[in-house]
């Protein structure tokens, strides 16, 4: 998927939405626990639900992966069912990987081509070569860890040389490698207020924005200073959606809580001229 085609869909669909599929066993509802395979059925619902109201769906691999082959196969499933049955919604594997080159290859290789991912979150710490194989393929996009939601964040991120924080220069430098077409960046909600500070560095580039919901994030401030006129946000909620409720109706007060997030981004985008 392509730029243009995402500002299409956000349009439309008049919502810049990401849910995340952090699907964790644990806490789906206990009555989903007897089919074959539990985390897809629960993936499935919540996607029916909500797929006219998102843009977006971020299944965190790491509770995949967990489950061995099994979680494998259900992430498997869960993305070729939304490809087949929602083919305008943007898909992101949340991976955060990013090793020397022939590995992050091989990384790029399993998502991008294996999987019918659109993106892939990706690690920068390593550098240019961990990170352009990932930028090797037409219409698929990197989203570049910058500036992330939980309290380490301040252990490396913030490291100032100069006048220049350390995940400036990520933001700064990573343009070298790719571009407003094929790269995003990762800025937790919240630190929103850090947002009109990025947009001076990357002024057109999409960002991924986790942390609104159930971590504290306000949906009102990331768009103040984040929103640019091709709205160029894609906000993620996982628990305060998928969890909302854990009896049969599940599925339902999903839906309830994606449309309110898509009515006050439509408010915010409506006001801000795009729509």
């Amino acid at each position: 998927m392509n730029y243009q085609a995402l500002f299409e869909q956000i349009r439309l669909k008049k919502s810049f939405l990401c849910v995340g599929l952090d699907t964790d066993e644990k806490k789906i509802p206990a009555h989903l626990l007897t089919e074959e395979d539990p985390i897809f059925e629960f993936n499935k619902a919540i996607v029916d639900a909500t797929a006219h109201l998102v843009v977006a769906y971020k299944p965190n691999i790491a509770f995949y992966e967990c489950k061995g082959a099994k979680g494998w196969l259900s992430l498997e499933k869960t993305v070729c069912y939304i490809k087949e049955n929602y083919p305008e919604v943007f898909l992101i594997a949340d991976a955060k990987r990013g090793d020397i080159g022939n590995t992050s290859q091989m990384y790029a290789s399993a998502f991008l081509e294996n999987m019918p991912f659109d993106s892939i979150t990706v690690a920068p710490y390593m550098g240019e070569d961990s990170v352009t194989p990932f930028l090797s393929y037409k219409d698929k996009w990197v989203i570049l860890l910058a500036l992330t939601s939980n309290k380490g964040a301040f252990d490396f991120q913030f490291f100032q040389e100069g006048e220049q924080k350390l995940f400036e220069k990520v933001l700064e430098k990573s343009q070298e490698w790719g571009s407003q077409d094929n790269m995003m960046y990762v800025v937790g909600a919240t630190k929103a207020e850090m947002l009109s500070d990025i947009r001076k560095i990357a002024p057109n580039h999409f960002l991924l924005v986790p942390g609104v919901g159930a971590q504290g994030g306000s949906l009102q401030e990331v768009a103040k200073y984040g929103m640019n006129d091709h709205c160029g946000l894609l906000v993620n909620s996982s628990r305060g959606i998928i969890y909302a409720d854990s009896t049969l109706k599940f599925a339902e007060v999903a839906r309830e809580k994606a449309l309110e997030l898509q009515e006050e981004m439509a408010a915010l985008m409506d006001a801000k001229g795009i729509l």
